[in-house]
């Protein structure tokens, strides 16, 4: 993730754009906040602590995590299936393969000399997905780093097989994120005859995501099989000993112990019996945890919250416009690969009867911001490889979140789509979407934390990807409001007249200065380096 500078920037409504725009207004119906209040009261804190509280005991039960394919995950999908059946609906279950990818036995990180030193897995060092195995104890060697700018992408370290000119086969290689994916960097390492690799993040000035532990994927398993770990930058700053390129004069060791086999786990989905079936509202969560924690923020948040309005939703016996369809998704952590298989599998008639897809994903953040998707790309242009660009209705289906908070007193952050979550296939197949998200790895900045609360300098999740991330891992604040933005905006798109699809970017009067701005600040995450 990455933090930019500031934009204040204003969450107007359709119907005033649409008067700026000198355009019919849209039918407003739902958004009007009187119609969902009953369904947003219905929809509780306690409610989607209930189904938190159960994933946790799973978790507890069965060694610790949810990770798909394990039996932790297994039993939150039977215990989601449970409760949805028992709300009324008639459930479908997904069965599809996958590629494990995960720690046989503990990693290991070390320095040997001249300051003997055990790093610790998770927070100052990360595996990296589909990582080689290995056990090597080796010099350290620098490739073509480089001294931090002001300007995040500028590195090119371990980018090209000339960046290993003189490297001493049988070293560890220390390289340094920037313009290009780890897996080329992982690679070249790998050609130069480097035993192990170390990416370390690339020390942005002014940038504190780009401090942060490195969490990367190597994109398949089998392309690489040397051990790579990704770093702090603070560790891969100290490891370098002030050397940009050559010998270091330290010794490491590092121990990767993988384990990669073809498994099979399961996507959830459940719709409404009634409702327009041309015009499918996707609400999506993904129901699986890493292997290193239950996941009870990432993303046991999500997945409670969508049961939760589905459980009310049956419950008050609302009679939807447009099919709703709740999914869970596997697999997420992998990547994306539950959501992908699901659309991948539609045929193209299927997919053009999906009117939007609402994603949430970890929003009960303990140190939380109020993030919605950007989905007409005013704060964040697309970058290919980097953030997608938003879909036709998009637009709206951020308007929707943005008016609801500022209906209610509450300001919001843009955040663009990085294809980090589930949204990720549906917008690249052309499907308006959108959701909410509270902050991952990330440090919230001075100006976020007099804006949402919390604590500047310090990640939105501080137990994002660890075992840290229990039940007690949360925010209720930040959980319940987002959970009303949620649920308000399901029944909104339950109801609308308006055909999603066909509706207009709003880029030009957020960011015309027409009208007085509230607080908005920019918040990016790089998916392409950091999936």
């Amino acid at each position: 993730m990455q933090s930019r500078v500031p934009i204040r920037r204003l969450g107007v409504s359709l119907t005033a754009m649409a008067l700026l725009a000198g355009i019919a207004a849209p039918p407003v119906g739902a958004d009007d906040l009187s119609e969902s209040k009953g369904f947003r009261k219905g929809v509780t804190l306690a409610g989607i602590r209930e189904h938190q509280a159960a994933f946790q005991a799973i978790a507890t039960a069965t060694g610790g995590s949810r990770v798909s394919s394990s039996p932790g995950y297994l039993a939150s999908r039977d215990y989601v299936v449970d409760r949805l059946e028992a709300a009324g609906y008639e459930v479908t279950v997904q069965a599809f393969p996958f590629a494990f990818d995960g720690d046989a036995t503990p990693p290991v990180l070390a320095q040997i000399s001249p300051n003997p030193t055990t790093y610790v897995d998770g927070v100052d060092y990360d595996t990296m997905q589909y990582s080689g195995s290995g056990d090597h104890t080796a010099p350290l060697v620098a490739v073509d780093l480089a001294i931090p700018t002001a300007v995040a992408n500028t590195s090119t370290s371990g980018c090209e097989a000339a960046d290993f000119a003189g490297f001493p086969a049988g070293s560890i290689a220390l390289m340094q994120r920037g313009t290009c994916p780890f897996a080329q960097k992982a690679v070249n390492a790998q050609a130069a005859g480097a035993v192990g690799a170390l990416v370390y993040n690339e020390g942005t000035l002014g940038d504190p995501a780009r401090n942060n532990l490195v969490t990367g994927t190597l994109g398949a398993p089998g392309v690489v099989t040397i051990p790579v770990d990704g770093l702090t930058y603070a560790l891969g700053n100290t490891l370098r000993n002030g050397v940009l390129n050559g010998p270091t004069g330290l010794t490491m060791r590092i121990r990767n112990d993988i384990l990669v086999d073809i498994r099979t786990t399961w996507n959830v989905w459940a719709e409404t019996a009634g409702g327009d079936p041309n015009r499918v509202v996707v609400v999506g969560a993904h129901l699986d945890s890493v292997t290193r924690g239950p996941g009870i923020n990432d993303n046991g948040s999500g997945s409670a919250t969508i049961l939760e309005i589905a459980e009310v939703f049956a419950a008050q016996e609302r009679d939807p416009r447009n099919k709703l369809r709740f999914m869970w998704y596997g697999a997420e952590e992998f990547g994306l690969l539950g959501s992908e298989y699901y659309v991948a599998d539609l045929s193209q008639a299927e997919q053009d009867r999906i009117m939007a897809m609402v994603n949430f994903d970890m929003v009960g953040s303990p140190n939380f911001a109020r993030f919605v998707y950007d989905g007409d790309n005013s704060d964040f242009p697309p970058v290919p490889g980097q953030v997608a660009e938003g879909p036709p209705g998009s637009a709206h289906l951020e308007d929707l979140f943005v008016d609801y908070f500022n209906a209610v007193g509450l300001s919001s952050d843009p955040t663009p789509f990085s294809g980090r979550s589930d949204y990720g296939p549906f917008i690249e197949v052309g499907i308006p979407s959108g959701g909410l998200f509270t902050g991952a790895e990330g440090i919230k900045s001075a100006a976020q934390a007099a804006e949402f609360g919390g604590t500047a300098g310090v990640a939105y999740d501080p137990c994002y990807h660890l075992a840290c991330d229990t039940y007690d891992n949360n925010s209720n604040t930040g959980l319940d409001q987002m959970s009303d933005a949620a649920a308000h905006v399901v029944l909104t798109l339950s109801r609308t007249k308006v055909d999603v699809r066909l509706t207009e970017a709003s880029a030009a009067l957020r960011t015309s200065g027409t009208l007085q701005a509230v607080g908005y600040h920019d918040h990016a995450e790089d998916a392409v380096i950091d999936r």
